[in-house]
């Protein structure tokens, strides 16, 4: 069968729960399973972002989900496994992530470290002693409680892969890592059942309409809509028209004045060159 080498993944969970541990682990899992995939863990440090800066306020957290979702939407078009390694608390972000999977029609799951606040708490106190990156304490507690847990019943937060970092240590062999890589590197035909490659919707498609195919549908679907008017203006004899079929599942128009072949045929074009753009 044929597979797809592109995915999104999205670790999910408390500040200090052991994340980034976790996405290095699966990052090395997935490379070391393929040995010519390309994984990406794209974070904060990536854009030489302080945590506590970029939780300060909702201004500056709202640009650096920003920041991450646009990074994360210029990464899918390439042959590889994006992971995304930050808080990816709020479902609503989750859910913008998962959009991005959609429309580019690719495999997606959430990795969440499930663990207590009281030891997100613990770890972030340790880490500070240490001199290494932690949350100050009003932002820490700010973060924990809003954070939004992933629920497998969402479709932007399935498949859900849990990890808990507090009972035993992130390993390349946890079990959680483990099912996350043959889901993402398992190669799908069509009797696959238990892998879902997103579909993009037409709404989400930008696709280009390079190819011969679909610009000959366009041209066939744009001439029947073009005859529809033009039949139903020559039984109407040029009045307001109310209600044009123009095909099934479609929208009816009216029409409030009559209009010539000459003009339909210039928008008609117009519309073919701004859907090929």
């Amino acid at each position: 069968g044929c597979v797809l080498k592109m995915a999104l993944v999205v670790m999910c969970g408390q500040p200090c729960s052991g994340k980034s541990k976790a996405a290095l682990c699966l990052a090395e899992a997935l490379k070391e399973s393929e040995s010519k995939l390309q994984v990406r863990i794209i974070d904060e440090a990536c854009f030489h972002l302080n945590r506590n800066q970029s939780f300060a306020n909702m201004p500056s957290e709202k640009n650096l989900r920003g920041v991450l979702r646009s990074e994360v939407d210029r990464s899918l078009s390439k042959d590889s496994i994006i992971i995304v390694d930050s808080l990816n608390n709020i479902k609503g972000y989750r859910y913008e992530l998962w959009c991005l999977a959609r429309a580019a029609g690719i495999r997606y799951c959430v990795v969440f470290c499930d663990v207590e606040e009281t030891i997100c708490r613990k770890w972030n106190e340790e880490r500070r002693e240490k001199g290494e990156a932690n949350y100050d304490d009003s932002i820490f507690e700010d973060l924990a409680r809003r954070f939004e847990k992933p629920d497998r019943r969402n479709r932007w937060d399935s498949p859900l892969f849990e990890l808990w970092p507090h009972r035993e240590a992130t390993e390349k062999s946890s079990p959680a890592v483990v099912d996350a890589v043959s889901y993402l590197t398992k190669k799908v035909d069509s009797k696959t059942r238990d892998v879902k490659i997103l579909q993009p919707t037409i709404a989400t498609q930008t696709s280009r309409f390079s190819d011969a195919n679909s610009l000959y549908e366009l041209d066939k679907a744009t001439q029947e809509v073009t005859n529809a008017i033009v039949e139903a203006q020559s039984q109407a004899l040029g009045g307001p028209l109310n209600g044009v079929s123009i095909g099934k599942d479609l929208p009816v128009i009216n029409i409030s004045r009559s209009v010539g072949l000459p003009e339909l045929r210039r928008m008609r074009r117009t519309f073919i060159k701004l859907t090929g753009q």
